[in-house]
């Protein structure tokens, strides 16, 4: 193991705006009239034109065509994203202001969107300013970028501000009053179930310092994760066969007695993508995992402690996992997140550490976000390692630009090509000026072969699943687990990896500590409770009432109080739920990483395997 601190604590960071700030400021600059004149409209991406004898129709999925009527045809035609109304008028022939009212029209119908949007990116200001450079009037245009400009100035001295607490607070105060003074809209979004993780305007992404070269010993004792990594085969073939089944009745339910269907129709017929049974079917594949692992495991009743070798177990494995992996293009890839127990990088060296898997990312490749992407120091060596994961062009749905809880700009996927292709589904968060960027609408599915695939306009074909990777990705994706749902599950080692922690379930009343209201007596109660329990100092709790998991440090009051708050809420919403409570693995003795003045910090390997193998609908990947 060989380390360089480097120099600080750090080697860079950087500032970055949170999409939906930039996103209000796209909203007060729609109000100008005269700047959307350089807007262009587009039309909405599950609009489908079907040309009839009588006529023209719009379907939309799930309600009656439409007709079009004769003056709107041409202009709905023309309605791409790139042409503004200008370019529209003189396309027709028509006069500004009766293409303007044409235009209007299309909106009232819900046919046509006609507003600033800013499309999706880590660096929305960017995108924002491309799209602004586009106006043709100098004026106008400067008028247009003094605000950005002004956020952009408050961004950069957030930015220079760096660790300087004062100079931090000052800059953040700043940005803030100029973007609530510009934008008429709060600068922090209030917390909620409905609210993505990036609340306030900016944020900040750091590299560290420090580097670390890897021991070969390390990667030796590696070998049992291929074994997870078979049992992770296993759980996306057979969910990609179930949800490929479901998605064909939806197919054959929407096209009727045509031979094919648009991907718009088959999408919304499709929801909750991928399908409106995926969640219960993910969790019964993925119980049925845990089964099969606590077969292989086979821990005796009240053990604490297993001990498997990894030799011993791999027929097993493949008796119960085996068979060919046939999946969507992401279930290619498998992300663990491991963690070293040692003393310090000398004891990696001399053999003196044990591993312990963190998480199995399943279906995803984690360094693909944005956050790692955009402070890689080489991210032609990412794309260019994505070209041999996929040696030709991919289909990628457009994504939201949030999710509630987990999904921002920092953790979208980053690593797309210019040979990709980008599929509008059900909004359109891509640059319509991007080549290679389709309508929902404009795709064709039909049968190949027993094969269900997505034909676009350009004569291109590929597996319709692909549209629905991130979606079924996200049913598996935190599915790896080796027992089954317990009161008490045992830390399960195979060789010198960990890979299962030992963990705890309780209703909130069972904390009766949570109810002391002397502050002072809780806390004694809380220690007495955890000792008689035989849990360790450090743990991780996740409580189906709390949004995200929580650390606990049972010696200090202030985690106490956390925990004690956490039961109480829960034993309220629901007394017969359960938290889940796992030892904290490695503990904070077993930090090896250091900064060149010593201290230490935890630190995970990361790192992306990539299926061989991997078919994608009996078809090889490569």
């Amino acid at each position: 193991m060989e380390i360089d601190p480097g120099e600080g604590l750090t080697a860079s960071s950087s500032v970055f705006f949170s999409s939906w700030s930039i996103d209000a400021l796209a909203k007060t600059l729609s109000a100008d009239e005269s700047l959307m004149a350089w807007i262009p409209p587009r039309r909405i991406p599950f609009a489908r034109l079907e040309r009839r004898d009588a006529g023209v129709l719009v379907q939309l999925p799930g309600r009656p065509g439409q007709p079009v009527p004769p003056e709107l045809l041409p202009l709905l035609e023309l309605v791409d994203g790139r042409r503004t109304l200008a370019d529209l008028a003189g396309g027709l022939a028509l006069s500004v202001a009766v293409t303007e009212e044409r235009l209007r029209e299309l909106i009232r119908r819900r046919w046509v969107t006609w507003r600033l949007e800013v499309p999706s990116g880590a660096r929305p200001e960017r995108e924002l300013r491309a799209v602004l450079e586009r106006v043709g009037d100098p004026g106008l245009r400067d008028r247009a970028l003094e605000p950005l400009e002004v956020l952009e100035r408050g961004r950069d001295r957030v930015q220079a501000a760096g660790r300087d607490a004062t100079a931090l607070c000052e800059a953040l105060a700043g940005l803030e009053e100029d973007f609530t003074r510009i934008t008429d809209t709060a600068s922090q979004r209030a917390k909620g179930t409905r609210t993505a993780p990036n609340r306030s305007l900016v944020y900040s992404d750091t590299r560290r310092s420090a580097t670390a070269r890897l021991s070969p010993a390390v990667l030796d004792e590696l070998t049992p994760l291929s074994l997870c990594l078979t049992a992770v085969g296993w759980l996306t073939s057979r969910y990609a066969e179930s949800m490929r089944a479901r998605i064909r009745e939806s197919f054959d339910r929407v096209r009727g007695d045509r031979p094919t269907t648009d991907l718009a129709s088959l999408w919304f017929a499709c929801l909750p993508a991928p399908h409106a049974d995926s969640m219960p079917e993910a969790d019964r594949i993925g119980a049925e995992l845990r089964e099969r692992w606590a077969r292989i495991i086979n821990a005796p009743e009240g053990a604490r402690r297993v001990q498997l070798s990894s030799a011993d177990i791999a027929e097993r494995v493949r008796e119960e996992f085996d068979g060919p992996r046939d999946g969507w293009s992401l279930s290619r890839y498998v992300s663990p997140d491991i963690l070293i127990m040692a003393k310090d990088a000398a004891a990696v060296e001399r053999g003196e550490f044990e591993l312990v898997l963190g998480e199995l990312h399943i279906a995803m490749n984690t360094v693909a976000a944005s956050l790692f992407v955009n402070q890689h120091p080489a991210v032609d060596e990412l794309i260019a390692e994505t070209g041999r994961d996929f040696p030709g062009p991919r289909l990628m749905p457009m994504l939201p630009k949030e999710l509630p809880l987990k999904w921002s700009a920092r953790s979208r996927p980053a690593l797309d090509r210019p040979e990709d292709y980008f599929v509008a589904v059900a909004e359109h968060t891509s640059d319509p000026h991007r080549d290679r960027t389709v309508l929902s609408a404009e795709v064709t599915v039909a049968d190949r072969d027993g094969r269900l695939t997505a034909l676009l306009p350009d004569g291109s074909e590929f597996d319709v699943l692909d549209v629905f990777s991130h979606a079924l990705t996200n049913r598996v994706m935190d599915r790896f687990a080796l027992r089954p749902d317990a009161d008490h599950v045992p830390r399960v080692a195979v060789d010198k990896l960990v890979v299962s922690r030992e963990s705890w379930r309780f209703t909130g009343g069972d904390l009766e500590f949570a109810g002391e209201k002397s502050e002072a007596r809780r806390y004694v109660r809380a220690r007495n409770w955890r000792s008689e329990r035989g849990l360790p100092r450090h743990v991780f709790v996740v409580s189906p009432a709390e949004p995200r998991p929580f650390y606990v440090d049972f010696d200090a009051p202030v985690y106490v109080n956390i925990l004690a708050k956490a039961a109480r809420r829960l034993a309220r919403k629901d007394p017969l739920a359960k938290l889940t409570v796992t030892e904290m693995l490695p503990t904070p003795e077993h930090a090896w990483l250091t900064d060149d003045q010593g201290n230490a910090y935890t630190s995970e390997l990361r790192f992306v395997a990539v299926d061989q193998e991997h078919q994608q609908g009996g078809v090889p990947s490569w």
